[in-house]
């Protein structure tokens, strides 16, 4: 029995990278996989990007950028979220205490 974990194929721009991968998470490598040569395919196409090496740091930049923009906006909401609740319980201890 072995415990190395399968690995699976995927292709971005025209290059073919195996990928270690359990098969519970062979659907996600693979959307993930389908959006980077999207996204690759998008800035070699679009931009003043050439070689593979700059537009993968352009891609990364971009998705960094995404997840830190989604992760300051989740922190905001849920500050907000934290604060009407300390709100409303400050009204509700106001109200009993009258």
């Amino acid at each position: 029995m072995s415990n190395t974990t399968p690995t699976e194929f995927v292709k971005i721009l025209d290059k073919e990278y195996q990928v270690a991968c359990t098969p519970e998470e062979r659907d996600a490598l693979m959307q993930a996989a389908r959006n980077l040569d999207a996204r690759m395919r998008d800035v070699r196409t679009n931009g003043n990007v050439i070689g593979l090496e700059r537009i993968a740091v352009m891609v990364a930049l971009n998705l960094s950028h995404e997840l830190l923009s989604l992760q300051r906006r989740q922190s905001a909401a849920e500050a907000g979220l934290d604060d009407e609740l300390l709100n409303r319980l400050a009204e509700k201890l106001d109200k009993a205490l009258k």
